[in-house]
């Protein structure tokens, strides 16, 4: 039996400021949008390159929902970039105004940061060794 995940959802305001954050700041590849009815959407965005797991960006449909979004995983790190640039990516993201909660450092099994996205949701940008 083979299994992968497909898509991971994230909880966000908008789709439109969601998809502009995502392709515009981060460099994402809008994958996916398509109209579900009723005002709501199929949005996912994937890393440059990536063949893996897209993101799902879901718009809050209840009150609980929106008091979740850019807290899903109550301030812990909730998503891992990798990238094969960490030098690279870092002073880009930085150069787009990504609000980094550290600085750099350099671990046993990599580069790391931990930056938030327009969100709040916290994520590591990691070079594993």
């Amino acid at each position: 039996m083979a299994q992968h995940l497909a898509a991971l959802a994230l909880v966000v305001r908008d789709y439109d400021e969601a998809i502009a954050w995502y392709t515009g700041v981060l460099g994402f590849t809008l994958t996916e949008d398509r109209d579900m009815g009723g005002g709501k959407r199929w949005v996912t965005v994937t890393p440059p390159g990536s063949d893996g797991a897209r993101l799902l960006l879901a718009r809050a449909a209840t009150g609980s929902q929106a008091d979740r979004v850019g807290d899903q995983t109550g301030g812990r790190v909730f998503l891992f970039l990798h990238t094969d640039d960490f030098a690279r990516d870092f002073e880009a993201y930085r150069a787009r105004g990504v609000r980094f909660v550290e600085e750099p450092r350099h671990e046993a099994y990599g580069s790391v940061v931990v930056f938030e996205d327009l969100y709040g949701n916290r994520w590591d940008l990691i070079q594993p060794r």
